[in-house]
């Protein structure tokens, strides 16, 4: 009898399907930055109008606000499909939002209609945000689940990459008249749909399918998603199965409604950490930087052409930084690693601050162009520590039967804080220049701290032991370090010692005869 905890690999279907699935991530990062190009094109500034309207600065911030608005609705509305209907289906559902509204966007005549689907699009685009991490988070091993969840930050950044040289690259096609901003609006239709035709081969998350009686299917993907050619007894795979399935007939009986994720102390509490953790990695600052760095660098004296140019190439940095972050982000503590982020890009921003404070407007071309590097350094703890950890820890902090509720309340966190950092932008930067920066600062600082401090460490723990870590241990069915197979046979340690602990009890109740004499 040998001890199974921590025999795992990772093998090539696993990885391939995750890397498929990113589609939808990519389909995220693709029309959640497309607008910034958008913005940085004159066709488009023309074909509405929006530098002659008097409410053209308001508009403008409206197309971001909007957009998240719809990604708070559409997020929090996404557990009714993933919960009812599979984790599949949630990324179907998004996928066809994406594809109708990327349709309408590109065809839109008027402001007031490119407004609307705005909205679509955000709820198309942060669903799909919430809902790929659900189903990673139940499919790979808990070896490198973070590093493997990393793929959809990893896809996510990559659809950013994209839009990035495709808006740099139609900013100089010259026949497109008033329609050049048409055609990268459209592409956003082209990853969803790619997704919507392969969907159907991918195996639905084996945790979902254990909690609706599926047992045989979830079984069968299981063996199929960890097996390892080391094991031909696919020993692990089994074990973990066995977690799995113990652990579905205790939450089966648990509430898995709004409310009690919120009235139970220890599922608030879970609330209020992925709430936090959303939040402060809000605080960097990040999509302000992202959807109007055209903006950013047009404050800063570039040409139109730098103006674009360096959105792109800042959006490849994050790309490689990205993927490096795959084999480092299981090497540390959750929180401390995504603080660690926090601290970084807090640092970056202060010393842009700065930059901006000292140097702007000026001719002075050595200092803007460090203000342009502080916001590739900005990248470096962002890609490295926060991309995608947030989405590995927002999974890991909720049990399976609210697990989509717990992280779509994570994503729709995150739409909400940019509701208010986005629409604010425009009107920030002409008003009150650099201090803008001190909203992020203060708050960000503040929050790395408190995680540092005070929230758990998920990394290692197999997803039904989590609930340890917030006192409920009677809730936690068995531990994988207690599961080992005896000539093909699970012993279950757990069970035995507490079968034994009961037997004690018994042991030690009065004799019934012997008190009634």
């Amino acid at each position: 009898m040998s001890p199974l905890h921590g025999r795992q690999r990772i093998n090539a279907f696993n990885v391939f399907i995750l890397v498929f699935v990113g589609l939808g991530s990519m389909s995220y990062g693709y029309t959640a930055s497309i607008i910034g190009t958008t913005l940085g094109q004159p066709s488009f500034i023309e074909y509405f109008d929006l530098a002659a309207r008097s409410n053209g600065t308001d508009l403008i911030s409206t197309t971001n606000g909007i957009f998240q608005a719809g990604g708070v609705i559409g997020t929090l509305l996404l557990p009714l499909v993933s919960d009812k209907y599979g984790r599949k289906w949630g990324i179907a559902v998004s996928a066809i939002l994406a594809i109708i509204s990327g349709a309408l966007l590109a065809g839109s005549p008027h402001i007031g209609v490119f407004i609307a689907f705005r909205f679509v699009a955000g709820a198309s685009a942060f669903m799909v945000l919430a809902a790929v991490p659900i189903w990673m988070n139940e499919v790979v091993p808990v070896k490198m689940r973070a590093g493997l969840v990393d793929i959809h930050a990893v896809c996510l950044v990559f659809g950013y990459f994209v839009q990035g040289w495709v808006g740099f690259g139609f900013y100089f096609w010259t026949d497109g008249g008033a329609n050049t901003w048409r055609p990268p609006l459209a592409l956003q239709c082209a990853w969803p749909l790619l997704l919507l035709c392969g969907l159907y081969w991918i195996p639905e998350s084996p945790r979902w399918l254990a909690m609706n009686d599926r047992t045989d299917e979830a079984r069968a993907i299981l063996d199929r998603l960890h097996s390892d050619p080391s094991d031909p007894d696919n020993e692990y795979a089994r074990s973990e199965f066995y977690q799995i399935q113990k652990q579905i007939m205790i939450d089966r009986t648990l509430d898995s409604s709004w409310v009690t994720l919120f009235k139970r102390p220890s599922y608030r509490k879970r609330a209020f950490l992925a709430i936090g953790t959303a939040f402060f990695i809000q605080c960097s600052g990040v999509l302000v930087i992202n959807n109007y760095g055209p903006t950013l660098y047009k404050n800063l004296g570039f040409s139109p052409t730098k103006q674009l140019l360096y959105p792109a190439a800042w959006l490849t940095f994050a790309l490689g930084l990205n993927a490096m972050a795959i084999p480092l982000v299981d090497l540390f503590p959750r929180n401390k690693y995504i603080a660690g982020g926090i601290f970084g890009c807090m640092i970056s921003l202060i010393v842009e601050a700065a930059l901006v404070a000292q140097f702007v407007p000026s001719n002075n071309s050595a200092a803007l162009s460090a203000a342009v590097a502080m916001f590739y350094v900005f990248q470096i703890p962002y890609g490295l520590c926060l991309d995608g950890t947030q989405f590995a820890y927002l999974g890991e902090l909720f049990p399976t039967h609210l697990r989509a509720k717990g992280v779509s309340l994570g994503v729709a966190t995150i739409s909400f804080t940019n509701i208010i950092w986005l629409q604010a932008a425009p009107t920030a930067f002409l008003t009150i220049g650099w201090k803008f920066y001190l909203v992020f600062i203060i708050p960000g600082t503040i929050g790395a701290t408190i995680m540092w401090i005070y929230f758990p460490d998920t990394n290692g723990m197999p997803l039904e032991e989590v609930a340890k870590l917030f006192g409920d241990e009677d809730e936690v069915a068995v531990y994988q370090a207690e599961i080992n197979i005896e000539n093909g046979v699970i012993v279950d340690l757990h069970a035995d010692a507490k079968a034994a602990q009961t037997e004690h009890m018994e042991d030690l109740r009065p004799n019934k005869e012997a008190t009634q004499v």
